[in-house]
């Protein structure tokens, strides 16, 4: 059997582990960015606009047909 000073000993032994093992905890922070999030939608814009003037010049040939 241990005597008095082997439990203490052991004791202090795993007081020393835990504060040593809680040192090493990993940090993690959340926070807002400082600049705010840009999404740049002008590729959906242009899309549109190629469609709407691919219709268009559809719509041209097909009522002027002398116009080449």
């Amino acid at each position: 059997m241990r005597g008095r000073n082997g439990v203490v000993a052991s004791c202090a032994l795993m007081a020393v582990a835990l504060l040593l093992l809680a040192g090493c905890a990993p940090k993690v922070q959340v926070e807002a960015p400082k600049e705010p999030i840009v999404i740049n939608l002008n590729v959906k814009i242009e899309h549109e606009i190629r469609v709407k003037v691919d219709e268009d010049l559809e719509d041209l040939f097909q009522s002027d047909d002398e116009l080449f």
